[in-house]
This record gives C-alpha cells, sequence and structure tokens, in this order.
C-alpha cells in the first residue's frame, strides 16, 4: 500500500475528509445557528441586520459541504453508497432545507407586507434550526452503527429508524452548540440594543448546551458499547477530552470579558475537538455494522483505488491554499459590523 510522509493513502484521505466536513460544521454552524435564534429577534430590523450578517458568507460557507461530499464519494465511493441507503431520508429532508433557507434569505425582504416577511421568518428559523438538528441525528446514526449485512448492503428500516433516543440527543447537542456559535457571531457583528439582546440569548445558548452536552456525554459513556476501549489502550489521546473540556470552559469567560471573537475561536475549537474525537473513536471504521463486525465499513475495504487517492490528494496539495486565501480574503473584506442599505436583504 503507497504511502506519502509515512501515512497510507486512505488514512491521509480519511483525515482530508475529516477536515472538509469540520470546516464546513465550524463556518456553516454560526451560519445555522445565527438562524435558529431569528425568531427570538422581535424587531424586523433585527431580523434583517441578523441575515445580512451572514449574507455575504453563507452560500461561501456550504462550497465546505460540496466539496466534502465530492471528496467522500470519490475516495470511499462503498461507503457513500451505504450511507446514502440508511440515511436517504434525512438527506432528502437536509437537502428540501437547504432550498427552503437559501429562497427564504432571497425572498424575505422582496416584498414590504407583514404577512410575506413573517412566512418567509418562519421558513428561514425552522430551516435553519431542523438542518442543525439533522446534521446531529446523523452523526448520531453514525456514531451508533447500522444494520449492515453482506456486500455492504444496508438492511435497516427506512422511514423513522434514524430517530433513536442517542441519535435526537446528539442532533440536540449539534443544535445548541450551532446556537452557541451563532450568537457569538452575530455579536461581532451587532450593536446597539440587537447586541444587548444578544448577550442575553447566548447565554440561555450556552445554558442549553451545557445540558445538552452533558446528558449525551453521559449517555455515550454509559450505553455505547466500546466507547473507551481505545483510549484504555492509548491513555495518551485522553488529551482530546480534556481540550474540549477547557475549550468550552473557556467561552462563557471570554464571553464575559466581551472578548467574542476569542469566544469564537474557542467556540470553534470545541467542535473541532469534538469532532476528532468521533474520528479517533471511529478510525479504521467508517460505518458500524450492528449486525455483525466483520461487515463494519472501512477505510480499507471503501476506499477508492491507489492510484485514485494519489491523484486527489496531489489536487488536494494544489487546492488547499487557495481554498484557504479566498476564504481569509472573503472574511476580511466582509469584517466588521452590519450597516443596513438599499442592497441588503
Amino acid at each position: 500500500m503507497e504511502t506519502f510522509l509515512g501515512i497510507d493513502y486512505p488514512t491521509l484521505w480519511y483525515l482530508v475528509v475529516g477536515l472538509l466536513f469540520s470546516g464546513y460544521a465550524i463556518l456553516e454552524g454560526f451560519d445555522y445557528g445565527a438562524g435558529a435564534w431569528h425568531l427570538f429577534l422581535r424587531k424586523d430590523e433585527s431580523r434583517r441586520i441578523a441575515i445580512n450578517a451572514i449574507g455575504p458568507i453563507w452560500d461561501a460557507n456550504q462550497v465546505w459541504l460540496i466539496i466534502g461530499g465530492g471528496a467522500l464519494f470519490a475516495g470511499f465511493p462503498v461507503m457513500y453508497a451505504t450511507m446514502l441507503s440508511a440515511m436517504y431520508i434525512p438527506f432528502m429532508l437536509f437537502l428540501l432545507l437547504l432550498v427552503l433557507r437559501s429562497t427564504a434569505i432571497k425572498f424575505r425582504s422582496a416584498e414590504k407586507m407583514i404577512w410575506w416577511r413573517k412566512t418567509w421568518d418562519i421558513i428561514y428559523f425552522m430551516s435553519n434550526t431542523l438542518i442543525a438538528f439533522l446534521l446531529g441525528v446523523v452523526l448520531g446514526n453514525v456514531l451508533q452503527g447500522f444494520e449492515i449485512g453482506e456486500n455492504y448492503s444496508y438492511k435497516g428500516g427506512i422511514f423513522f429508524s434514524f430517530l433513536s433516543p442517542y441519535a435526537i440527543m446528539v442532533g440536540l447537542t449539534t443544535l445548541s452548540i450551532f446556537m452557541t456559535q451563532g450568537a457569538i457571531f452575530l455579536l461581532l457583528k451587532t450593536e446597539g440594543r440587537l447586541h444587548t439582546r444578544l448577550t442575553l440569548l447566548l447565554k440561555k445558548g450556552m445554558i442549553f448546551f451545557i445540558v445538552c452536552f452533558s446528558i449525551t456525554s453521559l449517555y455515550t459513556l454509559v450505553f455505547i458499547p466500546g466507547i473507551t476501549d481505545d483510549f484504555r489502550t492509548n491513555p495518551i489521546f485522553f488529551i482530546l477530552p480534556v481540550l474540549s473540556f477547557l475549550a468550552v470552559a473557556n467561552v462563557p469567560r471570554l464571553v464575559s470579558k466581551k472578548k467574542y471573537f476569542q469566544a469564537l475561536v474557542f467556540s470553534s475549537l470545541t467542535m473541532a475537538f469534538l469532532l476528532m474525537l468521533v474520528a479517533f473513536q471511529l478510525y479504521p471504521t467508517l460505518l458500524i455494522s450492528t449486525i455483525d463486525p466483520k461487515y463494519s465499513i472501512t477505510i480499507y475495504n471503501a476506499a477508492s483505488s491507489q492510484k485514485s487517492l494519489g491523484i486527489m490528494l496531489t489536487i488536494v496539495l494544489i487546492g488547499a491554499p487557495l481554498l484557504a486565501t479566498y476564504f481569509l480574503f472573503l472574511y476580511k473584506t466582509f469584517n466588521g459590523k452590519v450597516k443596513l442599505d438599499d442592497t441588503s436583504y
């Protein structure tokens, strides 16, 4: 098996896919989180400011989803096919909600009628909230495992099987961290009464996250089998949960000092460390089979050919700096407080 810097190609592609989806969760996370607060903002002007805070960047952030999905399909086609079979309903709902969310952003301020704006406000709020929740539900199912049989075919139910108690808890935890992330981001972009209102909402969001995170973590340790096995064999990796805890604890401290950018960084680090925990716990498995471990999908039995992975890794080495430069330019260009004008949403 070919390697680069001493790491085999499937493992490298596992890291690439993980990095792409982590970038999507962090950057698009505060977009969804800002939208999940939408109905909590009472005035029309406040809602317009919140939408315009993410206006220049929300569609650019979705680039991470497109590239991540493409990388998953190209690198691990077996996993991609089985995952879509198992999560068909949530993925179709996810696509529908993405369309509704984008439409709401574009159409909300197209007319001045109150009923028109309130209708799109509800659609915008519901789509952001449900997208964040569904992303967590999918992650919860990945951690629990799927009914995968011979030839890596999905043998489980379709319509409501994905809504297990654990998946719902992970979904609520994902929603809560996105809402915390979104409130911090909006604090960076607003001032005046709206800023004061968001400060109060952020406190509620952090309480929501801490409660959800604590319950989900306890449930994971007690009811998800084998979750601590890798930590027992490699105690050095206990540094990941420790760093996650420290990052979570640092967010309220920085918010109390009104250091919102640093708070956003540590909120993002919290997400990054938690996703690293998931990746470490699963590796080298991609999808766990609850029928028989021999049917589990790993990075080795699901990977494309070595030549394909090698070519794609070369493309990543060229494209990654370009993508990073683009996003640095984008966020620097649209830095600062939101000011409404005739071109605003």
